[in-house]
């Protein structure tokens, strides 16, 4: 296990878990939002994105965070495993909006030097709210994963899918090092 790509809906804790599997790995920690994202909420462009993203994969290892689904033929070349957080929606949306109260509340900026921060407003009262989005896209990803974790086109990859944080801990402590 040298690549890894960790995705799941907005909410749903593959930040988290994968700062930890970085952690136990001692491996580089890679957000794709990061990577994204610009100053005062500017998006990149596919191809400022794409090229940041092909060249920072071109390390011997990584946990890679994020989806973006039109990155799949970048991040998905070299990578062995795929680890899909795929827990409850009812647990999903809760993470999502506890996470959007309290970053409203500390205004803690979210990628360095970006100086990005969760507003109330933006996050529970606007069209490009995470909630909404979690909302909008927890049954599309799903459907997505399961069909991608069966395509023939992605034999090469290992996947896995945790369905609980019971199980991700699990997976985290019993990892042969």
């Amino acid at each position: 296990m040298k690549k890894i790509n960790v995705v799941g809906t907005s909410g749903s804790g593959k930040s988290t878990f994968s700062r930890m599997l970085a952690t136990r790995l001692g491996y580089p920690y890679l957000e794709m939002d990061a990577m994204f994202w610009k100053s005062n909420w500017q998006e990149s462009s596919d191809e400022e994105f794409f090229a940041k993203l092909d060249s920072t994969l071109s390390q011997e290892r990584w946990v890679l965070d994020g989806n973006y689904n039109r990155t799949v033929d970048i991040k998905w070349a070299g990578v062995d495993h795929v680890i899909w957080i795929d827990y409850p929606f009812s647990r999903t949306i809760y993470q999502a909006i506890k996470r959007a109260f309290i970053r409203s509340i500390t205004k803690t900026e979210l990628w360095d030097k970006t100086g990005n921060v969760e507003t109330f407003r933006k996050s529970f009262f606007s069209r490009d709210s995470v909630i909404l989005w979690t909302l909008k896209t927890y049954n599309r990803n799903r459907v997505r994963y399961i069909e991608m974790f069966n395509d023939p086109k992605y034999r090469h990859i290992k996947f896995v899918r945790l369905k609980s944080p019971k199980m991700a801990k699990k997976f985290i402590n019993e990892l042969d090092l």
